[in-house]
């Protein structure tokens, strides 16, 4: 961020508080007439209503003297109500600010908020008020999160509940991450960054309530800027001094949002911010059907993210989080909906471009899921250069490839080597790596579960992916069965080995790291409870300690940090290749090997391998058996194990089954460091 963008962050909505009192304004292109409502100190009593004046282009505004920092307020808007011509005003439903910073309680869903104009009661002791706040800004910094970098996903709640080394009153919030035992852990791993699954104020879906269940990821936002009072009691406070503490241990902070929807949902869902302000503005209508909402998010509605206000107003909610956090980029929820011009994706989408180009956002570290349900929506590798893009593909072919399906062994090559195929057309390539994320099995329910297993949804296991590309190792589920836990631990760390040594971002879940399960569930959006709460007390050290020998590998060795496509070129002029493909016998892998249907077995030579010029091999064996690898040999250099207790090998390793290993070069203990 540039100096002195910070500065020039003045948003023109919502509520700003003067040193003569507080200007309140909002947007609407349709309304007739928009009031502010005053509460008391105690957010009950409606102490005043005052009417916005209109100004230009849509704006009504007031600015009200005497009134403070801390002053609690809602929007009621005017107009007609017409909901199948998209048009849903009602002066009794209380709205949130859409530019709130801050709101006094959690959002908590009502079927009254749902209620047609003049069939239910004004919603004011329903809904969450809008708190006046001033910001304090964070002095401007680059990202300390590189695109090569271990980016550690976490839900912020899950992940302390149960943590040992969290004060109580922290467990569950954003300020647990800031405790020294979890920035000790996240050092160990060697996280470049955490990437925080949604903070922002959420409402549960409708049909949770009556199941008896809660929303546990966050992806169902009502507005955009306050952070959840569950998660951040103190507000805007908290994520700024947990991001300083953070960025103190050289650890980056990338903030999950959604703005592809909102929790207002379908035309049966509850009105409390956008659909009551300007609903034709600020989501898209069906094509086929006016009136009523495009759903290219599967969740109801779909935010009109090519409208200048729609976009204006998620580009404020970045420029909040940098100018007002500090964090070091964004992951975007269902991101073709904010490339969609007229219903269609265009990686020229205005918003798109305004993101890349302004002076507070467009350092940041930029990450696209670059799929959503609707038309063409998905759009893997379709993003402008700016943007890293979560690699699905990656986490398909690397499963099939260990599950043994046959003709994968090209596959894996293509991921290991950074997916020229779908990013190919840069010399860098932009994946965001991973085997597991929040949304589908755990890594450690890979290999322990064919099939998802979502009984405790209350959907009678209709949800969730089908297709998992998991196995179980010959029992469904956990087992008391030596030999199966261990082929199962195996497979694991193959994935993790395999994951750690891939060009480009990678991304492990909290958790994954040390074998968290939840039981075979693969949509656990709605478990907030210890199906989905971190498990630190009987986590496996062991597997984190692994993980911990890979994150310094992959931090050690220079080929692991960089981002040009692998091609089989020669490195620094060098005769040495950026990489070689290799049979288990070192020959180099021809056109027969890669069409050998019941390949597994492949090695991969890395060059730039450490600083005296040596090469990292990567030895990967499918297959059930043993295997012994042979390496080729190079003047002046011995081959020496990367992962365990270093020793000459003269160019041959026995690679278990099912694993991973890794062989570093490094200049003979009698050589001078002759080169070829």
């Amino acid at each position: 961020m540039p100096m002195g963008a910070a500065a020039e962050y003045r948003p023109r909505f919502g509520a700003t508080v003067t040193e003569s009192g507080i200007r309140f304004a909002a947007w609407s292109g349709a309304a007739e007439r928009m009031w502010v409502s005053i509460f008391g100190a105690d957010s009950r009593a409606e102490t005043d209503r005052l009417e916005l004046q209109r100004e230009s282009e849509g704006v009504f505004a007031l600015s009200v003297p005497g009134l403070g920092e801390g002053t609690r307020y809602g929007f009621r808007a005017d107009g007609r109500w017409a909901p199948n011509e998209g048009l849903w005003f009602d002066p009794d439903k209380l709205l949130v600010d859409p530019y709130a910073a801050s709101i006094d309680r959690a959002y908590r869903y009502d079927g009254r908020l749902a209620a047609p104009r003049g069939q239910g009661r004004d919603t004011a002791q329903l809904m969450p008020k809008a708190v006046a706040t001033t910001l304090q800004v964070v002095p401007p910094a680059a990202p300390i999160f590189r695109p090569s970098g271990l980016i550690y996903e976490v839900p912020v709640r899950a992940f302390s509940m149960a943590h040992p080394g969290v004060p109580k009153k922290l467990r569950g919030t954003l300020r647990a991450l800031a405790e020294p035992a979890v920035i000790e852990h996240l050092l160990k791993l060697g996280v470049s960054a955490v990437e925080l699954m949604p903070v922002t104020a959420t409402m549960d879906e409708r049909h949770l309530p009556r199941l008896g269940l809660t929303n546990a990821w966050g992806y169902n936002p009502v507005t955009f800027m306050a952070l959840d009072p569950r998660l951040a009691p103190g507000g805007m406070a908290d994520l700024r001094e947990t991001t300083a503490a953070l960025h103190a241990a050289g650890i980056g902070v990338i903030l999950d949002l959604v703005f592809n929807h909102t929790a207002e949902s379908d035309e049966l869902g509850p009105t409390l911010s956008l659909r009551g302000l300007d609903n034709r503005a600020y989501y898209r209508e069906a094509i086929a059907d006016p009136g009523r909402y495009a759903n290219d998010t599967g969740t109801g509605n779909t935010l009109a993210c090519d409208h200048p206000v729609a976009g204006k107003l998620i580009l404020d909610s970045l420029r909040h989080f940098v100018v007002h956090g500090g964090v070091d980029g964004f992951r975007f929820d269902l991101a073709p909906v904010l490339g969609r011009v007229g219903g269609e994706f265009t990686a020229d989408a205005p918003l798109l471009q305004a993101m890349r180009a302004d002076a507070i956002i467009s350092d940041r570290i930029l990450i696209a899921e670059p799929w959503d349900i609707g038309h063409n929506g998905y759009r893997l590798g379709g993003f402008p250069q700016k943007f890293l893009e979560w690699n699905d593909r990656y986490r398909d072919d690397v499963r099939r490839f260990w599950r043994g399906d046959r003709g994968m062994v090209g596959a894996l090559a293509t991921r290991l080597a950074g997916s020229s195929d779908t990013f190919g057309s840069g010399t860098q390539t932009r994946t965001v790596n991973f085997v597991a994320a929040h949304d589908g099995m755990t890594l450690a329910d890979i290999v322990r579960y064919e099939r998802k297993h979502n009984e405790a949804n209350g959907e009678h296991n209709h949800d969730g992916h089908n297709e998992n590309f998991s196995w179980n190792n010959g029992v469904e589920g956990e087992s008391g069965d030596r030999e199966i836990a261990a082929e199962r631990d195996r497979d694991i760390r193959a994935l993790l080995a395999t994951l750690f040594a891939s060009r480009g971002a990678i991304m492990l879940t909290a958790g994954d790291e040390f074998g968290r399960t939840q039981r075979g569930n693969n949509n656990a959006y709605a478990q907030d409870n210890e199906l989905t709460w971190l498990d630190w007390a009987h986590r496996d050290v062991a597997l984190e300690d692994f993980v911990a020998a890979l994150g310094r590998l992959r931090r050690e060795v220079p080929a692991l940090a960089q981002l040009d496509f692998l091609r089989g070129a020669t490195v620094d002029g060098s005769q040495v290749l950026d990489v070689e493909w290799l049979t288990e016998a070192g020959r180099p892998m021809g056109d027969a090997n890669w069409h050998e249907p019941d390949r597994h077995r492949l090695a991969m030579l890395l060059g730039n391998g450490d600083v005296a010029g040596g090469r990292l091999a990567v030895m990967i064996n499918g297959t059930r058996r043993e295997t012994n690898f042979a390496l080729p040999a190079r003047k002046a250099f011995d081959w020496l194990s990367a992962m365990s207790e270093p020793k000459p090998s003269g160019g041959r390793f026995v690679v278990p089954a099912r694993s991973v290993a890794f062989a570093i070069e490094r200049p003979a203990a009698d050589s001078q460091g002759d080169q070829p």
